[in-house]
């Protein structure tokens, strides 16, 4: 059993930065590809950032440019780095490990994340 706790979220203002940073329970990022998704109210939850178990990023076009998903293998830590935020990046913020050929996923609680002047 793998378990995400989410933090960093919070009232940032258009323009601004927020850092996210997703704690797993034990060293798993050799074998979890870990991702971000997020969830707007009355939307459907998306992926924002992935990063594999190699160490390859992808990212949702409405974010390239603006997030950075990065690891900390002695942390055991992921971020989601998000700078130039906008209104449309209001959502609840999730952290997940996933081994697709297993068919294991993990969830964590979330974070949330209002941008508003």
């Amino acid at each position: 059993q793998v378990q995400l706790v989410e933090s960093g979220g919070g009232l940032v203002q258009p323009g601004g930065s927020l850092r996210l940073s997703c704690a797993a329970s034990g060293s798993i990022f050799s074998i979890y590809d870990m991702g971000w998704h997020r969830q707007a109210p009355g939307k459907q939850r998306e992926l924002v950032a992935a990063i594999t178990k190699g160490g390859s990023t992808n990212y949702a076009d409405s974010v390239k440019g603006r997030f950075t998903i990065s690891r900390d293998r002695s942390r055991n830590t992921v971020y989601l780095q998000m700078n130039s935020l906008e209104s449309e990046d209001t959502a609840v913020y999730y952290c997940n490990a996933q081994r697709p050929m297993y068919g294991v996923n993990y969830w964590g609680k979330g974070t949330l994340v209002t941008v508003s002047s």
